[in-house]
């Protein structure tokens, strides 16, 4: 450790498709916020950034633009990513040009080497000394405080906004991975295509991630009871309202949960036999977001046959992980040596 690094303020980030959450060593998450930008059409000025940024999807003027910069766990618009990274982090430094942080931030590990430069650009503008990566499940892991380094098999599986990925993870290093672009927004999209096709009602995002948290399922569970939603008629295009139970629900994001347990199932059958049978003692630890979805944990259960844990903080998982990974890998290139091992 350098003379610069005794001093500096190490930051994780876990960079996210919906949410941007901020670690900072000794002070914990700092920041959570929507993963979204308003700027002024034209000269690019900033609007609103985070939550306000968020509620203006969908209903700003001509003059305004508000978009989300991330898709699929990666950089779909780097200036605009740069100048929500530099926000968020001027927020958290009183004087970020008197010793600039090292960042580390969690990536998925399906993205390319062109969108990994990508991430790493953009915190640098944004006003690191230094950016390294971690793979998201690797965070995760350490943010749901399992003894990575031991030689026994764990296995996260770590659902985000746009990509979930499955790892089996051994003394320090990831020793199967498999990810797949799907994610908490297909669950949404999901939803949006089924009220579509079942109700003729056209429904917004925010309106089906609402519906997702109120009685979002994996399992049919009748008692989550119904919700009335709002939309548009796709016959004549007036406002209307229907009520939709769980079990529709259910029924709506059959696929995009029939595809995470299928990814799910792959990493195990790739999975070494020895390792195997510590994954089946300590079971499948379920982080991020997606993994919120009522009764997943249980429908993970049902069709491998191995426990699934929620962990504590499951959203946090993957900033806590990027944060504390400086002070359990010390003198490594995590992101570097992962990454060349996992595209080699």
């Amino acid at each position: 450790m350098g003379v610069f690094d005794s001093f500096s303020m190490d930051i994780g980030i876990d960079l996210g498709t919906c949410n941007t959450l901020i670690y900072v060593r000794n002070k914990g998450i700092v920041i959570n916020q929507p993963s979204v930008l308003a700027v002024q059409r034209g000269n690019g000025q900033i609007v609103a950034v985070g939550e306000e940024a968020k509620d203006m999807l969908g209903k700003t003027p001509q003059n305004i633009e508000a978009s989300c910069p991330l898709k699929d766990g990666v950089i779909s618009d780097i200036d605009a990513t740069e100048k929500m990274m530099k926000y968020f982090i001027s927020k958290i430094l009183k004087h970020p040009w008197l010793l600039k942080p090292r960042m580390r931030i969690g990536i998925p590990s399906c993205i390319t080497e062109v969108e990994r430069r990508a991430v790493e650009e953009a915190a640098m503008r944004a006003g690191a000394r230094s950016v390294d990566i971690i793979t998201e499940s690797l965070a995760a892991a350490i943010g749901a405080n399992i003894p990575i380094n031991e030689p026994i098999g764990h296995m996260v599986c770590d659902i985000g906004g746009g990509t979930t990925e499955v790892s089996v993870i051994s003394m320090g290093d990831m020793v199967v991975t498999h990810a797949i672009r799907i994610g908490g927004n297909e669950f949404d999209e999901a939803i949006v295509k089924y009220i579509n096709v079942t109700h003729n009602l056209n429904i917004g995002t925010q309106t089906a991630e609402a519906i997702k948290i109120g009685i979002g399922n994996a399992m049919p569970e009748k008692s989550l009871g119904m919700m009335e939603v709002k939309g548009i008629g796709t016959r004549d295009g007036l406002p209307h309202k229907i009520e939709i139970d769980s079990v529709e629900v259910c029924e709506a994001l059959k696929d995009p949960v029939n595809r995470i347990i299928e990814v799910i199932k792959q990493t195990l059958s790739d999975t070494p036999y020895e390792l195997a049978a510590d994954i089946t003692e300590c079971g499948i630890v379920m982080t991020g977001g997606g993994s919120l979805l009522k009764g997943l944990d249980q429908l993970v259960r049902q069709e491998t046959g191995v426990p699934a844990i929620l962990a504590e903080n499951p959203l946090d998982c993957v900033a806590i992980g990027a944060g504390k990974s400086f002070e359990v890998f010390k003198n490594r290139d995590v992101g570097r040596k992962i990454y060349d091992s996992l595209n080699s």
